[in-house]
């Protein structure tokens, strides 16, 4: 083990929701203080979902936990038992948002948060602690703010996350130093080694009831009788067998955040603080020889709530007025759709996207460095205000024919290189400087003279040029017909861009001609 390892272990928190789909329904109904606004004759919440053709108990609250009900009862029997208890069917699209919202608000402890269940989540607070004061500050923080929201919770924080999912449901609010795993594991039921439901009552079945009579027995009859599991489920609680959690979200590269005596809530203040955040965050990147790539603004709301706003760059960049700027253009399209509510009181900006930026030399009149870099925050702009398929940008693509010869790309994707117009092998070809979609056909009134009528109007054509002939890739699996280009122009001086082909279909048929572009 590294140093750094040794004086810096893994510490993760276990949060335990036991009553959060009550919870929801309650907050939806009485606001966040449910608790203090419940009016007494508020009959007990009882959630029921369907189980082998049986509605059954899926989650209950406290006064209906005190009325002896328990999760798996069949609903039948608790009505019987109880009829003023009020039934609600289970919603777990709904339950599963709302703990999206509470791993959104727990980012302000950690980024690295992972789902546990349908009811729990895990937060890796390696090296976090200390900024709230200390594990035991960090837990009495977490569960004051999630009790005057309106949840019940109960949390656990060992060097594992099994030793902390088993203190989180068995203690609450628990701490477990480094090494006291099997001390905390030894007396807990079997169910604290996460296993299953039919695996706990075969061990229970010959006599292993807690967690530290499965340490005492021999590994290889254990692993024969009841499986690989509780020895993994073991090893993975004590320490001895890593165990990985997967964030929800990408960890940012960089991070920048200011928590506020006051929460704020003016576009402008949030603008201003940006402005801040994005210098401290510029002499970080600067300090990495980066850029970022990819921004996102975190406000984080009073009662909870926190609102996501990300911008994008062509370029790598680091100058805080630009970032700032990005954000101004964002805010301005969603300054209506964000709700301020009281206030936010903490504030993130973090990079999600770095890449590498080294400093370059110019020249002294390098106008086209200045230009391309103009044009490139034009367009990030343009992206944070419209969305980023607002500005695109042409790219060659491998084809001969010319409609095919070059895509149209979001701007952020395009390589930074200038594009020209594609000319096949002959790049003094010239080309219009407009290309219609689709070649539009047109009547030649008098071969061989190419006199023609295109959309009900009759060109006369003094000078003709061609023919250019263009055909399709060999590999293409459908043969299409060869073309021959002409660059022709009328009596008013107006330039074209003609084609005929004949059809591989009707070899006895003559030509058809087609427009396809407008010369300057």
């Amino acid at each position: 083990m590294s140093l750094l390892a040794a004086s810096n272990p893994q510490r993760i928190l276990a949060l335990w929701l036991p009553l959060l789909p009550t919870e929801r329904i309650l907050r939806r109904r009485f606001g966040k203080l449910w608790r203090s606004s419940l009016p007494r004759n508020t009959p007990p919440l009882v959630i029921s979902h369907r189980e082998s053709n049986t509605q059954r108990i899926a989650a209950l609250d406290e006064r209906a936990s005190k009325l002896g009900l328990k999760k798996g009862m069949g609903i039948a029997d608790a009505r019987a038992m109880h009829p003023a208890i009020e039934i609600i069917e289970a919603d777990p699209e709904a339950d599963q948002r709302l703990l999206e919202g509470i791993a959104d608000w727990c980012d302000r402890y950690t980024p690295l948060i992972a789902f546990d269940g349908s009811d729990g989540l895990f937060l890796d607070v390696t090296g976090c602690a200390h900024l709230f004061g200390g594990e035991c500050a960090l837990l009495n923080d977490l569960l004051s703010r999630l009790f005057h929201l309106g949840f019940e919770a109960r949390t656990g924080l060992a060097s594992t996350p099994g030793a902390a999912w088993a203190a989180a449901r068995f203690h609450g609010a628990h701490i477990v130093a480094a090494g006291e795993e099997a001390d905390l594991m030894a007396p807990l039921p079997l169910a604290a080694l996460r296993l299953q439901a039919a695996v706990c009552q075969r061990l229970e079945g010959v006599g292993l009831r807690a967690a530290g009579a499965v340490m005492q027995v021999p590994r290889a009859p254990l692993v024969r009788r009841f499986g690989k599991e509780v020895v993994l489920r073991l090893d993975q609680a004590l320490g001895h067998v890593e165990e990985v959690i997967s964030p929800r979200l990408p960890v940012p590269a960089l991070s920048v955040e200011r928590l506020l005596a006051e929460p704020i809530s003016l576009i402008e203040d949030i603008e201003a603080l940006l402005l801040l955040l994005a210098k401290s965050l510029a002499s970080d990147l600067d300090r990495r020889g980066e850029g970022a790539e990819r921004l996102q603004l975190l406000l984080f709301r009073i009662d909870g709530a926190v609102s996501r706003i990300a911008v994008g760059a062509s370029r790598p960049l680091r100058d805080p007025a630009i970032m700032a700027k990005l954000f101004h253009e964002r805010l301005a399209v969603l300054q209506d759709d964000i709700d301020v509510g009281y206030g936010f009181e903490l504030v993130r900006l973090s990079v999600l996207v770095a890449a590498r930026l080294d400093a370059s030399q110019a020249d002294l009149d390098d106008r086209s460095a200045a230009s391309t870099q103009d044009i490139a925050f034009f367009a990030d702009r343009v992206a944070a205000r419209l969305g980023a398929q607002s500005l695109s940008r042409p790219v060659p693509v491998a084809s001969h024919i010319p409609e095919r010869a070059v895509d149209l790309v979001p701007f952020a994707e395009a390589p930074s290189e200038t594009i020209k117009p594609s000319s096949g092998d002959r790049p003094d070809l010239e080309r219009p400087v407009r290309l219609l979609r689709y070649p539009d056909p047109i009547e030649i009134l008098s071969p061989p003279d190419l006199n023609f009528r295109w959309r009900r109007a009759v060109y006369n054509v003094v000078r003709a040029e061609g023919p250019e002939r263009i055909s399709s890739e060999w590999w293409h699996e459908e043969a299409e017909s060869t073309r021959d280009y002409f660059r022709v122009e009328d009596e008013e001086g107006r330039r074209y861009w003609l084609f005929r082909e004949k059809p591989l279909a009707e070899p006895e048929s003559g030509p058809r001609w087609f427009m396809h572009g407008l010369c300057a």
